[in-house]
């Protein structure tokens, strides 16, 4: 699919820091087009930008943004991401992915396993080195409890870096 849309959910900025400077430490520097960010949907055709940029303001004025936390280390094989843990975000997604159901790839079909990725596409050795040192590392933020994703953003994929097409701030009360 030629241009499509990836929804992605907003870090708070001292984990958005923290992540950039891991992702500009140890990923390809000739690969590192984009900010550390998460992945809630790969794909979306261009034809549904008006349906996106409708439904996912309404969203995010409907609810309050939902929680996260740290969880470790995730073996991406030829990579390394910080692991996530966010309920709220996954069953946020899960309403977005039902309002779009017979859109999705069938990349985007399948919950994700939230992550922010630090390092990918070398080898598996490199991979291993970094996760093995990465632990102690991440433990403060382990240690730190719940962070708030302020917003989701959605971009369009040109083949390299990423256009930023809309943010939408969570702004609601209700809690998923």
């Amino acid at each position: 699919m030629a241009d499509p849309f990836i929804l992605t959910a907003v870090l708070p900025p001292d984990l958005q820091g923290f992540a950039e400077g891991l992702r500009r430490a140890h990923y390809p520097s000739e690969r590192n087009h984009l900010h550390a960010h998460v992945t809630l949907f790969h794909a979306f055709a261009p034809s549904l930008l008006d349906e996106l940029q409708d439904f996912l303001p309404r969203i995010a004025a409907e609810f309050a943004a939902p929680t996260g936390a740290v969880k470790g280390v995730m073996d991406l094989g030829k990579g390394t991401a910080i692991a996530l843990e966010a309920p709220q975000l996954l069953a946020l997604r899960a309403m977005i992915a039902e309002h779009f159901h017979g859109s999705l790839t069938s990349q985007d079909l399948h919950e994700p396993r939230l992550h922010i990725t630090i390092q990918n596409k070398v080898t598996k050795d490199e991979a291993r080195a970094l996760q093995a040192s990465l632990g102690p590392v991440l433990t403060p933020w382990v240690a730190k409890g719940r962070f708030i994703f302020p917003a989701l953003e959605l971009h369009r994929y040109r083949g390299g870096p990423w256009e930023r097409i809309k943010t939408c701030a969570f702004r609601g009360r209700e809690r998923l």
